[in-house]
């Protein structure tokens, strides 16, 4: 089964916006379709209500107790067969078991409405929609006294009612227009959203299309001209960018360096063979010339192994790895009791590979070991910047020995180039140290050390 194409980030986003959007405007729409409600259903109570006082201000009852309506009713539909308006008229149960003062308005002869309730004098009660036999109503009910002449008050009951259709009709007209205009809203707000949306993401199109570019060699880095939160992403891309090619530049250099330097070994033996020397001869010769080549072998891979600078590389504590190699430099320089002390600051930390950690300090200690007399002082402290996003660092090799004069420090820096011929070695671990150096941006000052009167070694590697 093919795997399924994630969704892109312009498609989550706006599909996110849609489900909140289209939550957002339902609630919305739910909250006024019930206020619209309520406020149709008080306005109806009111007109009801209103339709009583109507009633009550031009009716009468007769000494029988018999109501008598008005001659104009409150509103016309009253007096049309099914005209949505019923009024009605409820009195007191006689010994009969009928009701006293029975009224139906001429809109609602012949159908079956609940207008048999009674209330105590001025009792008012609003329900609806009330269900019916013929129709469901929304009514208004009020209990009053009525004095009457020469005998005793009666208490009646007025109803009036009003077809719950015309309600529904209301709200179904406004519910239709808010669809419509919520729908509409909605929608446009989604072309909105997705208009913007693609106006932000732009940027993101745009780092993706040079990167592209950069893949493909027609562009050497990324451009600098993105917004300020991917201004900081692209110039980390270019640094990995320039420190991928740093390292594929510096393989081709050591493998080429490696065929150079070789060729001239390969050549002395060639030589040997063709010129017909003696056997003895002719194997010291290529001993000679194998170990040189050992040698030359033995420098190319240190270099080769310098991963360099790397934006994203893990933070290595130095304590450790100083007191290892301390402890082998301590055991083959026994015989001169030569003590290394340690001042790292504990939040000293280099970022790199840990093989280039080992070679940067085991050159730098080596050559202190072999120029003291008694002490090698090891350093280290971290350097911070302002808004830089890791701490640089300062590792300083300082010893007791005779020191380097100004103007030899460029000299001995040089690859091949030693001290003193009678000191061991071969005179490129300095050489290897400015690599390494080379590679991760780093710097190394050669001066006098204050404190124990010797060299003084410092590396640094700023913040960034």
């Amino acid at each position: 089964m093919a795997q399924r194409r994630p969704l892109s980030i312009q498609a989550r986003s706006l599909l996110a916006a849609g489900v909140a959007l289209a939550a957002f405007l339902g609630l919305t729409g739910f909250a006024l379709d019930q206020a619209v409600y309520e406020t149709l259903r008080s306005a109806l109570r009111d007109r009801l209500q209103s339709y009583v006082y109507g009633y009550l201000a031009a009716s009468d009852v007769a000494r029988s107790g018999r109501w008598l309506p008005p001659d104009v009713s409150p509103d016309p539909r009253f007096d049309r067969p099914d005209g949505g308006l019923y009024a009605g008229v409820a009195g007191p149960v006689e010994n009969n078991g009928k009701l006293a003062a029975s009224w139906r308005s001429p809109s609602a002869v012949g159908l079956t409405l609940p207008f048999d309730g009674t209330l105590v004098p001025g009792a008012a009660a609003f329900a609806g929609p009330v269900p019916g036999a013929d129709e469901n109503v929304y009514m208004f009910s009020l209990g009053v006294t009525w004095d009457v002449p020469h005998r005793r008050a009666v208490n009646l009951t007025l109803h009036v009612a009003e077809d719950a259709r015309f309600l529904v009709d209301q709200r179904n007209v406004f519910r239709r227009s808010l669809f419509e205009y919520l729908g509409g809203l909605g929608a446009l707000l989604l072309v909105l959203l997705l208009a913007t949306l693609r106006w932000s993401l732009h940027p993101l199109r745009r780092v993706a299309g040079d990167l592209a570019q950069v893949e493909r060699g027609e562009r050497e880095h990324l451009s600098t001209a993105y917004p300020r939160e991917l201004a900081g992403l692209a110039v980390n891309l270019n640094r990995f960018i320039d420190g991928e090619r740093e390292h594929i530049g510096r393989y081709r250099n050591t493998l080429a360096d490696l065929a150079h330097s070789l060729k001239t070994p390969l050549a002395v033996i060639r030589n040997e063979l063709e010129s017909g020397a003696s056997g003895e001869a002719m194997r010291w010769a290529v001993l000679e010339q194998a170990g040189r080549m050992d040698q030359i072998i033995a420098y190319q891979l240190a270099r080769a192994a310098a991963s360099g600078h790397s934006t994203f590389a893990t933070p290595i504590a130095l304590q450790p790895h100083a007191e290892e190699i301390v402890a082998s430099l301590e055991k083959v320089h026994s015989a001169r009791n030569i003590l290394c002390e340690f001042e790292i600051d504990a939040q000293a930390r280099f970022y790199g590979e840990a093989g280039d950690l080992l070679e940067l300090l085991g050159n730098l200690l080596e050559n202190a070991f072999k120029w003291a007399r008694h002490r090698v002082l090891l350093s280290a402290c971290a350097r911070s910047a302002p808004a830089a996003r890791r701490n640089g660092l300062e590792i300083v090799v300082e010893d007791d020995g005779p020191g380097v004069a100004p103007e030899n420090v460029e000299r001995l820096l040089q690859r091949g180039v030693r001290g003193d011929e009678r000191v061991q070695g071969h005179g490129i671990g300095l050489a290897i140290v400015q690599d390494l150096l080379k590679a991760y941006r780093g710097r190394l000052e050669v001066t006098r050390s204050e404190a124990l009167g010797g060299a003084k070694f410092s590396v640094r590697f700023d913040a960034v």
